[in-house]
């Protein structure tokens, strides 16, 4: 396996829709992704690189899906799949609980909120790009929800942008291990330059730590 190096003054965090619908109990989707989130630890692994970065000074973005306002979509000529759904079920309904973020992950001073996503990728129609290159990021540590839309749609933008990837791939769960095993085996390895574990990208970052303290 190629070494896993992150530099704090190029990498960045980038966490995916950590809303309470996604990964806390009573949410709306967390039922459809409990069994692959809990078999694989997903929320505590996020939790676990979120306190590493922050521990060792990798500045943290978050990429945020559209919330559900009253009046979505009505004037919209064509409507993707996934946003009907969405608007049916009104998915992170704005001013709501299943819109906020899980406690764990609110965002602290300093770290990045782009502007939310109305599909999958965090960085269509989004100021993402923007606020990465002003911060002088051009590599990713990917993590969170979900593993074959957001995520992989995410990815992909990010390498058609130029920027170096790595998916956590026990920090992301999805609907199915088939969807898991699609979006992690087969399409994401076209985009991601590493896909590892997080017990491997907590070393890479704890040693990138370790190497800044040397230096000072």
């Amino acid at each position: 396996m190629t070494l896993l190096s992150y530099d704090p003054e190029i990498t960045g965090l980038l966490v995916v829709d950590p809303y309470n619908d996604f990964i806390s109990e009573g949410g709306k989707i967390w039922p459809r992704i409990q069994g692959v989130a809990e078999a694989n630890n997903c929320v505590k692994h996020m939790e676990q690189i979120l306190k590493a970065a922050r521990e060792s000074k990798l500045r943290v973005f978050f990429a945020m899906h559209h919330r559900y306002r009253e009046g979505d979509y009505e004037s919209w000529k064509y409507i993707a799949p996934i946003q009907k759904l969405a608007w049916q079920r009104k998915t992170f309904e704005y001013g709501t609980w299943g819109g906020q973020f899980r406690a764990e992950f609110v965002p602290v001073a300093g770290e990045t909120v782009a502007s939310e996503h109305w599909c999958s990728s965090g960085f269509a129609n989004t100021d993402l790009d923007n606020q990465l290159k002003r911060q002088g990021i051009h590599r990713l540590i990917v993590i969170g929800l979900i593993a074959h839309t957001c995520i992989e749609a995410t990815v992909r933008f990010a390498a058609e942008l130029g920027y170096d990837v790595t998916v956590v791939k026990d920090a992301v769960a999805d609907y199915s291990e088939e969807m898991m095993h699609a979006a992690l085996e087969i399409n994401m390895p076209n985009y991601a330059s590493a896909i590892v574990t997080t017990n491997e990208i907590l070393k890479a970052i704890s040693s990138a730590r370790q190497t800044m303290a040397a230096a000072e």
